[in-house]
């Protein structure tokens, strides 16, 4: 069976590669804290040099667009849950 293709978040990468030129470490021993390999963080860096802010970017959600759908998916279930409490407040003296 073939292996599955990792992919990485933008967030990632630019994290990985700002910690490889912080740490003081060598490319390979960061990268092995990280779990990719010395090489596609060397690519990585590479991109990053040469392009800048705009090196990855990303095919999937950002991180600012899935915390946004979070803080929704967040109030539409307080919503909820308020509805149910007053609901339950309704009946309950409704019932007595």
């Amino acid at each position: 069976m073939a292996k599955q293709r990792r992919s990485f978040s933008t967030e990632f990468k630019k994290e990985a590669v700002e910690l490889s030129y912080r740490s003081g470490h060598t490319v390979q021993q960061v990268a092995s804290d990280l779990g990719i390999t010395a090489g596609l963080l060397g690519k990585w860096r590479r991109l990053y040099r040469d392009q800048g802010e705009k090196a990855f970017p990303g095919r999937g959600n950002a991180r600012d667009e899935e915390v946004a759908r979070l803080k929704r998916e967040l109030a539409q279930v307080k919503r909820e849950r308020d509805f149910l409490k007053d609901a339950a407040v309704y009946f309950a003296k409704e019932s007595r």
